[in-house]
């Protein structure tokens, strides 16, 4: 075969690469020269939104990443790690795999899973639970229903081969999701302190090995796809995709693991996007150091691969380690037993340049910080402009719209929208309960697993209503956080720190990088009043098909602690006769509501009502009033208002109830306060018996305290005497809507 021939690298080649002409100039004065294919690629994918965060990084650094449970600041390792005591730390991260997952909706979303895991084993810790974020277009759309299945049965597959449990997650629809999926998977896992394992490359003369898959084609130029919108032409770049191996992956965190219990690793990093470039150029940089690579030794599953294709592989189940010479035989030895490569490819050199040599040349030399993040990548602070859409939307007054004839089929209607109605469909695909740990399953508010070696439990909730943001990206991303927060206060938990996924549209678009600066200012305000500092995460632009961009979607991962298993707190109703209260106020704000858009076919007005130094005070009343022993349930008024909420706490549980409730309307129409989406408000029961006490930790925090109603044992819901619901037609509808839109042809 014809030894491949480099082409000569250009401006138009740089173009074609994704690197702008003044990027281009800078690499080319970095270097002094014009650089090499190979260091073209190297920069292109590192220089890419995806490595670099260029257009974020400037905006992600004005967020709360530091905190007294931290143990590493935020950016600074894998994922973010923080301590929960006993001498114990949790390791947990949240990222997106949407462009992959538009193409090839199955193997999109089982790498984005594995990638996940992989970079929380990498910091030594074990992974015990994941979740994922999901958005899809018109549910009615056939191809919607092919990703939705792909996407589902990919996480599915990868995290039960794995033996991880999902434990958690949300699906929502939207037309502006249409084409352009959100495919968020987050893990959580579990490290002792003496474990801790860093992405670090630092010590002349350790050796560099590669361990586990060998490399191939697939993936290449992952990153640059990921950083750039979605097109008709986006099929062509199905090689862009990973392919997942959850078997080879299993082995492989059992072997890292080991090795890193033996005080073996220097440092580790996962091969993600851009595979070999990016570890080893990262690596190199935070230890203030370099590298030597021989390629030839890389084990390869493709013929005549290309020094540019080796570095920009994208293959999955591969890790980078460094070690001192005297421990690479037994890390060998461990990897062998595992059946997996383990090969030494290079070394550390103390120069701070990374040189890639293949077939007897030197097909690279850079120097690694000028490739990073937080070192020579470009960052950028683009142009904002308020969108125009927004005067049309905060114009809208709800006063204009006619009373739904029948309150009882809207409620009904409402009950089985795919927005609201159980996602079992979805969650009975995932293995929830391998391991042991999981306490709390899907479909309550938040879920919750078991440490082993301690009392404490973890709570954790992904979350982000991206109508809200659409419709106010500052109150909408506040909203994201608080809600998360309120769904881990449900269940028992103090939260403690969160992960993000950002979900954005083209960043060079004004109106897009203002919702971005606008969530931005959000969450740090609300991650600033609730005490959770961000401790990592992942920022996902170019979401966009050519005919619009997505809703801006940031997406919340929130961690909490449960002190002991007995403040546990589940959704259901537990007991015919308890007494049903509600903390908070009823405000009747349908704006942005699914009621709204179900309804009326209108996603307009203003994010719904919120007031963020009152959420506070209602998440740490509801903890209160759970630590002692007070509440029975406890479920966050959230899409579909308080009569979904008071409908989920009736059927959720394995025994179903009714209840009969009196709501004062007041000046407001009933149904505005039956649908409102206003926040900071839960529905709890307890026994009628704690009800003084109750009011009393209410009033100590200035949070309004009223008593909705009573279960009851019959199975019908009652609504003021005048609104009559059919608790089995309710159960029907609300769990088995989603399979029956998903089983049409």
């Amino acid at each position: 075969m014809k030894q491949f021939e480099e082409p000569v690298v250009t401006k138009e080649l740089a173009k074609q690469h994704g690197l702008t002409d003044e990027e281009f100039e800078k690499v080319l004065s970095i270097l002094d020269r014009v650089p090499t294919y190979t260091e073209l690629g190297i920069y292109s994918v590192m220089w890419s939104e995806h490595c670099s965060y260029k257009n974020s990084i400037a905006q992600l650094k004005t967020l709360p990443r530091s905190g007294k449970r931290l143990l590493v600041g935020a950016g600074e390792e894998n994922a973010g790690l923080v301590d929960i005591g006993d001498g114990l730390a949790v390791a947990f991260k949240i990222e997106s795999h949407n462009h992959p997952s538009a193409v090839e909706p199955y193997q999109g979303a089982a790498t984005g899973v594995g990638g996940i895991m992989r970079d929380i084993f990498t910091m030594g810790a074990r992974p015990i639970a994941s979740l994922n974020s999901l958005r899809f277009g018109d549910i009615d759309d056939k191809q919607t229903r092919h990703l939705l299945k792909g996407v589902v049965k990919g996480i599915g597959d990868y995290g039960n081969s794995f033996g991880v449990p999902t434990v958690a997650g949300e699906v929502y629809f939207d037309p502006c999701y249409q084409t352009n999926p959100l495919v968020n998977a987050m893990s959580i896992g579990i490290v002792e302190h003496g474990h801790v394992a860093s992405a670090i490359a630092k010590g002349e003369g350790n050796v560099i090995m590669i361990v586990g898959s060998a490399t191939g084609r697939d993936g290449i130029h992952g990153a640059t796809f990921a950083s750039e919108e979605i097109s008709e032409a986006s099929e062509s770049k199905r090689p862009s995709v990973q392919v997942g191996d959850p078997f080879t992956e299993k082995l492989l965190l059992e072997a890292t693991l080991e090795a890193i219990r033996a005080g073996l690793i220097v440092g580790i990093q996962d091969m993600g996007a851009a595979g070999l470039t990016c570890s080893s150029t990262e690596m190199s940089a935070k230890g203030n150091s370099g590298m030597e690579l021989n390629l030839d030794l890389v084990p390869i599953r493709e013929t005549h691969m290309t020094a540019y294709e080796i570095m920009l592989s994208e293959s999955q189940e591969r890790m980078l380690l460094v070690a001192e010479p005297k421990n690479e035989q037994a890390i060998k030895s461990i990897f062998e037993k595992w059946d997996l490569n383990c090969i030494t490819i290079g070394k550390v050199t103390s120069d701070g340049m990374v040189r890639i040599y293949h077939q007897g040349k030197l097909k690279a030399e850079v120097p690694a910080e000028t490739c990073v993040l937080g070192g020579g990548a470009p960052v950028y602070i683009r142009e904002t402009k308020k969108p125009d859409y927004l005067a049309a939307t905060s114009s809208f007054n709800v006063d204009s719209l006619s009373t739904p004839k029948n309150l009882s089929e809207s409620i009904y209607k409402l009950i089985q929208s795919p927005n609201i109605a159980s996602r079992r469909w979805v969650f009975e695909q995932y293995d929830s309960m391998v391991r042991t740990n999981s306490v709390v399953l899907p479909g309550s508010d938040a879920a919750v697993v078991r440490i082993k070696k301690s009392e404490k439990l973890l709570a954790a909730k992904t979350d982000c209503n991206g109508r809200y943001v659409y419709l106010n990206p500052r109150k909408g991303t506040m909203i994201a956080v608080a809600e998360s927060g309120r769904n881990v206060v449900c269940t028992g938990g103090k939260p403690i720190a969160i992960t993000n996924c950002l979900n954005f549209g083209n960043p060079y678009k004004p109106e897009v990088y203002w919702q971005f600066t606008e969530a931005i200012a959000g969450m740090r305000e609300a991650c600033l009043a609730l005490d959770t500092p961000v401790t990592g995460g992942n920022v996902s632009f170019y979401n966009e098909s050519p005919t619009a961009s997505v809703f801006p979607t940031p997406t919340i991962g929130m961690l909490g602690i449960i002190e002991k298993e007995s403040h546990v707190t589940t959704a259901n109703f537990k007991e015919a006769g308890d007494a049903i209260y509600l903390l908070g106020t009823n405000r009747g704000d349908i704006c942005g509501s699914e009621f709204l858009f179900l309804e009326y076919g209108i996603a307009s007005g203003d994010a719904p009502f919120f007031e963020l130094a009152f959420e506070v005070k209602l998440q740490q009343c509801a903890l209160e009033m759970i630590q002692n022993g007070l509440i029975k349930s406890a479920h966050d008024i959230s899409e579909g208002g308080l009569i979904v909420s008071l409908l989920e706490s009736a059927i959720v549980g394995r025994e179903k109830f009714g209840f009969e409730i009196k709501i004062s309307a007041g000046s407001l129409p009933l149904h505005r306060i039956l649908f409102g989406e206003d926040q900071s408000r839960i529905v709890i029961t307890s026994n009628e018996k704690n009800g003084s006490l109750m009011k009393k930790i209410a009033e100590k925090y200035f949070v309004p305290f009223d008593r909705l109603g009573t279960v009851t044992q019959n199975m019908k819901a009652t609504i003021n005497s005048d609104i009559t619901l059919d608790i089995e037609k309710v159960d029907d509808l609300y769990f088995n809507a989603l399979h029956r839109s998903v089983s049409r042809n």
